[in-house]
């Protein structure tokens, strides 16, 4: 017999050999039906492995995240099986699961996969779901005797270079050689999987893109098919729903019709804002500005370009070369008329990645006191990085960005209470935005990172006794922190239920070391301060993108580019219209005034895809009163009243 522990602390005896299926039957017969795979000793695993004693278990369901991802885990494998079948000389790679479904990469020697053949390979998939064959797993040994292995190199031809390359990586690190079948399909594979094909039956392809072996553009060209899998029908058909409902609120589409941006060839991935676009990020820039003063800030604004040296210092240099823009010297050549060759200079140049190097050199202008600390600068810093064509995406992925940045300088005693205050300000900030579901990610030491074992210790421990001191529900995210500290990472979801990553809090005890930070103690003795970095917003390109996005390009009040936008229905109330137009900007108001000579019916249209929360239409009757006639975007028509009567009801037009 063996015994193993229940989430509730309980224990369950089982027969030797017994494995989790064994176990969910005991317990009952709706949770045997429900079983997807099972949680043990922290580990997902098949409901088929056998039970170690005094395992901790826990039987998974549909309602568990874990069993999601092996569900899609499972379609991969699926999937690849139907285009075999439909494509006998395709060549399989690998096919993770990703946040929104899953992939497989394939080398075709011939010919190619496009959103035609979808429906084909779906009711192959269809076929296969519907056998409901048993996934099995399968341990084996690099040996053509071994069944196993044998069928694995023979299912796509037996000439697949990435399969023996794989191989030889697993043979290389002396890992166990694993594989899963179902049916005549087999892979290398870790598994796991759910207990046979029938759970399947809610798969459909997403797209199909290129792709390279390994993520390198000097190996093969590889096609990638995505796809997605759920449980039920009604959660696929409510996926597939709110993707029809992204590609309407697209940032990029939007910001066309709205006119707030444009990109051009001449500047790949340096966004240009149009009138009402600068607007908006403005907007968003005050409001991060009068959120900070209110909590002590204090703005600084350092330099674009930089020494190299001071890369060097700070370390970005070492851990984020490839991302950085470097500035080089040229001249014309005095010998050769025509021809510019490149100087080398006693000392280059780069241009910044990243504030915080910046305000360091600012802390170290003076020597500062403990009684001044904790010392927040703040700045609104554009920064440039590098980013790959392929990653580039709208604003969503640019490479010249403004932060709304904030570094604070504190004392050791003092990081619980900031992590705490910067936790209540980002509340507040998604609040305002609307953003009613957030998580935090406690993020911690990175391979490639600097600093001693000690500090990195010390560091974690800071961030997750802030969490846990102020009862936060947290997610642990290990070896994702930044290269100089742990962090904590705000991941807002909006109104599609979708995830960003927004705000971050960095604990960095490295860098002030690095740039040799002093302040002076309450024992009169210099100390290195603790540095924390933070960015409520994030990127504000990036977080305009998401909320025209999470808005659908209709903003509140308070953050809509244009506010207000008078539409006299003639040339004869023109004058009229301007009067009304001066007196909204006298109020405070953004507001424009359509003077084209378009029909009314037009103009209050084109407000209307504008999305424009108030159309204020002047007619003869309206300019004889001195009053105007509202449409509100969100509430209708409100009829004619005069201009105060119209201020006294507007509701949190600013912030």
């Amino acid at each position: 017999m063996v015994s193993v522990k229940l989430p509730d602390g309980s224990k369950r005896e089982l027969k030797d050999g017994a494995n989790s299926a064994d176990l969910a039957a005991a317990i009952g017969a709706g949770l045997a039906k429900a079983a997807v795979a099972a949680k043990v000793n922290g580990q997902v695993v098949d409901l088929a492995l056998p039970l170690k004693e005094g395992a901790d278990v826990q039987i998974l369901t549909k309602k568990d995240k874990e069993a999601l991802e092996v569900l899609r885990h499972s379609a991969a494998h699926l999937m690849a099986d139907a285009i075999l079948r439909v494509f006998p000389k395709v060549q399989l790679t690998i096919g993770p699961v990703v946040e929104e479904g899953f992939y497989y990469d394939l080398f075709l020697p011939e010919g190619k996969i496009t959103v035609d053949d979808f429906p084909k390979i779906e009711a192959e998939m269809a076929k296969i779901a519907k056998e409901g064959a048993p996934f099995v797993r399968c341990e084996a040994s690099i040996d053509q005797a071994n069944e196993h292995y044998r069928r694995y190199q023979l299912i796509d031809g037996g000439h697949n270079k990435f399969k023996q390359e794989l191989v030889a990586g697993i043979k290389e690190r002396g890992d166990q050689l694993t594989f899963y079948k179902h049916g005549d399909f087999i892979d290398l594979c870790r598994g796991p999987h759910v207990p046979n094909t029938g759970w399947l039956k809610n798969v459909k392809l997403t797209k199909v893109s290129g792709s390279y072996w390994r993520a390198d553009a000097n190996r093969e060209q590889l096609t990638r098919v995505y796809g997605t899998a759920f449980f039920g029908k009604e959660e696929l058909d409510e996926y597939f729903r709110i993707q029809e409902e992204a590609k309407k609120r697209d940032h990029r589409v939007l910001g066309e019709q709205q006119e707030l941006f444009m990109f051009t060839e001449d500047a790949p991935g340096f966004p240009f804002y149009l009138p009402k676009g600068a607007s908006l990020f403005n907007t968003l820039a005050q409001y991060a500005r009068n959120k900070l003063v209110k909590r002590g800030y204090k703005e600084v604004k350092g330099p674009i370009i930089l020494s190299e040296k001071l890369w060097h210092t700070s370390g970005h240099y070492q851990n984020y070369l490839e991302n950085m823009f470097f500035t080089k010297m040229k001249m014309n050549d005095e010998k050769n008329p025509g021809k510019v060759i490149d100087v080398d200079e006693e000392r280059p140049m780069a241009v910044k990645p990243m504030n915080c190097p910046g305000h360091c050199m600012i802390f170290k202008n003076k020597l500062h006191s403990h009684n001044e600390m904790p010392l927040r600068y703040s700045e609104l810093g554009l920064v440039h990085r590098r980013e790959l064509s392929g990653v580039r995406h709208g604003l969503f992925r640019v490479q010249a960005f403004t932060q709304d940045d904030a570094h604070h300088f504190v004392t050791p005693d003092q990081i619980v209470g900031e992590v705490k205050m910067l936790i209540a300000y980002f509340e507040e900030v998604y609040k305002d935005f609307n953003i009613p579901e957030y998580h935090m990610e406690l993020s911690t030491r990175p391979a490639k990172s600097i600093g001693s074992d000690e500090m990195w210790n010390r560091a974690e421990a800071a961030l997750k006794q802030a969490l846990e001191d102020g009862g936060y529900k947290y997610k642990l995210n290990p070896g994702d922190g930044a290269f100089y500290g742990p962090k904590i990472d705000f991941h807002i979801r909006d109104s599609l239920k979708r995830t960003w990553q927004c705000g971050t809090i960095q604990l960095d005890f490295s860098m002030p070391a690095r740039f040799e930070l002093e302040y002076v103690g309450a024992d009169g003795q210099r100390h290195t301060p603790v540095m924390i970095h933070r960015a409520g917003l994030g990127s504000l390109e990036r977080f305009m993108g998401v909320i025209i996005e999470h808005y659908a390009g209709a903003f509140p009040l308070w953050l809509a580019p244009v506010q207000v936008q008078v539409l006299p229905v003639s040339e004869k109330m023109s004058a009229y219209a301007k009067q009304v137009h001066e007196k909204l900007l006298d109020f405070g108001l953004r507001a424009d005034v359509n003077l084209k000579d378009d029909r009314l019916g037009y103009k209050i249209r084109e407000a209307s895809l504008q999305k424009i929360p108030y159309a204020l239409v002047i007619g003869e009757e309206e300019m004889n009163k001195q009053t105007v006639n509202v449409r509100s975007r969100d509430k209708g028509d409100l009829g004619e009243m005069d201009l105060p009567k119209f201020f006294a009801g507007l509701e949190d037009w600013k912030k």
